[in-house]
């Protein structure tokens, strides 16, 4: 598992960014109108130097042990595929980390 962001609540949203080998990013995670039950919770945005696009987007979920976090899917032209991630909380009060782990193959 690997840490590819690092992010603050902000209000109702998530501000912060991420580095992989080929991305680097200011992202903001805010929250998405609710048009089905199966609708993402957050929209994804990059901030880049004089536009924003949308990046991915985000479900809010609960772990075994009661805990929230975002289940977070990325797509970028630069990734072979879209990436699934978490953003889950950190020690610090509004510190968050986005993890990212390879999908393992099914048998």
């Amino acid at each position: 598992m690997a840490i590819i962001g690092t992010f603050r609540k902000d209000g109702e949203n998530y501000t912060g960014s991420i580095e992989t080998l080929t991305l680097r990013a200011k992202l903001t995670f805010e929250p998405a109108p609710k048009k089905s039950d199966n609708a993402p919770d957050f929209r994804v945005l990059n901030h880049a130097d004089d536009y924003t696009s949308e990046i991915g987007a985000a479900w809010t979920k609960t772990s075994r042990e009661g805990a929230q976090y975002l289940s977070v899917r990325l797509d970028d032209p630069s990734f072979a595929a879209p990436i699934n991630c978490r953003l889950i909380k950190t020690g610090s009060e509004s510190g968050h980390s986005l993890l990212w782990e390879r999908a393992r193959p099914r048998d």
